[in-house]
């Protein structure tokens, strides 16, 4: 017979491996859950701000640009339910498994219970332990025989809590079972409803390229002209970035040929604190989604075509306030030599650039502080409210989305 204490300890340390098994499958399911939900968000969001208002006309660039966002967010939310829905199926086998496994135990461990009860009853009287005790041969054999009684008597009680423990176990374990496959077929019904939308919103986007396959040269000269604008600005922010550069160095009597700006202490603090927040600096516009990320990437209409992107393209909604995502100050308001007006603003040897305003509240010299409105989106004749926001280290631009909370 195994020792109680050994017995007791090896069936704690089975317990607690599967505990951690079942809190790592647990922590992979709050994981998909949560960006499963960020996902729903993301659609809601899009709904709300891209697919609203069904009575406004849009160009069809727009129109498959928005698709074709809405497209690849749905096949996200269905993947990752079908990932949750997996896991979920694991997890299930596994809590059959280890029903199984308990019920044969407790089983085991119940008769070995009614056996011991049924063994103490037939020698539960005080005489029969004190003849026991008696017939021993000498002191040192007595002392054992103590020891045995006592360490019988213990493990009986220990073999009734093993059983109380299991037994506990066992109609959690049932519970659980019930909860997940309640939650496995939810998810299976969310990832049928999804798959009908994708279904439908595929059919419209292909019926979208078709028109637009009709006449795929004017709509790539449209696309090529709009880059050669957008790099246009882009050269115009570029050329008044080194340009704060070189007069930031005169002023400090630095070489004209130094690269970087020449900050004062109060400055670099400032850099150092817009680097610490990395990953944290809010949003530009309170409500948004981006359309087109930060690099060089295939054009939905034409993908033998690559659009460049210095930062990133925000769809908001009509009327949005943009707002700084630091505090810093103007470093320029730049007019409509090219385009809508652009707010430059810059945090130590870092600046926000934001394109394509409405309204401009602030002026070049003002001190901003962060979430503070510097002006409105432009919202042109299709109805689309697009901030261009771009992010600069000195010159170079950065990708937003490593310094944008959740971009």
């Amino acid at each position: 017979m195994m020792p109680s204490k050994l017995l007791y300890r090896l069936f704690f340390l089975c317990f607690v491996l599967g505990s951690i098994t079942v809190n790592a499958q647990s922590d992979k399911q709050k994981a998909l859950e949560a960006k499963r939900q960020k996902f729903e968000q993301e659609l809601q969001q899009l709904n709300t701000l891209l697919f609203s208002d069904k009575k406004k006309e849009k160009s069809i660039v727009s129109s498959v640009e928005d698709l074709n966002y809405k497209v690849s967010v749905r096949r996200n939310l269905i993947k990752v339910t079908n990932d949750q829905a997996n896991l979920l199926t694991r997890e299930i086998n596994a809590n059959q498994n280890e029903i199984s496994s308990l019920r044969d135990q407790l089983k085991e461990l119940k008769e070995t219970y009614a056996a011991m009860l049924v063994k103490s009853y037939k020698s539960k009287s005080e005489q029969s332990k004190v003849m026991f005790l008696l017939s021993s041969d000498n002191f040192k054999q007595a002392y054992k025989r103590l020891q045995y009684i006592k360490q019988y008597t213990n493990y009986q009680k220990e073999q009734g809590e093993l059983i109380k423990v299991k037994s506990a176990k066992l109609q959690e374990l049932n519970t659980d079972l019930v909860r997940q496959k309640k939650d496995k077929d939810q998810l299976i019904a969310e990832n049928r409803t999804a798959q009908k939308e994708l279904e439908k919103e595929l059919d419209e986007q292909e019926k979208l390229m078709a028109s637009i396959r009709k006449n795929l040269s004017s709509y790539t000269s449209k696309i090529k002209q709009t880059q050669q604008e957008i790099d246009r600005l882009d050269r115009e922010i570029n050329k008044l970035i080194k340009e704060a550069i070189a007069a930031s160095n005169k002023k400090a009597g630095n070489s004209s040929l130094s690269q970087g700006f020449a900050l004062t202490a109060e400055a670099k603090a400032l850099a150092a604190n817009f680097v610490s927040n990395k990953g944290n600096l809010p949003w530009p516009v309170e409500k948004g989604v981006v359309k087109v990320r930060y690099g060089t990437q295939p054009s939905p209409i034409d993908r033998s075509i690559t659009i460049s992107s210095s930062g990133v393209r925000i769809a908001t909604e009509k009327g949005a306030q943009v707002r700084a995502v630091f505090e810093g100050e103007v470093l320029a308001v730049m007019g409509k030599k090219y385009s809508n007006p652009t707010v430059l603003i810059q945090h130590g040897n870092y600046i926000t650039a934001y394109k394509n305003l409405a309204k401009v509240y602030v002026k070049k010299g003002d001190k901003i502080a962060t979430k503070q409105d510097i002006g409105e989106v432009f919202t042109d004749t299709n109805g689309d409210s697009i901030l261009f926001f771009s992010l600069h280290k000195e010159d170079q631009t950065q990708n937003p989305a490593y310094w944008i909370y959740k971009m």
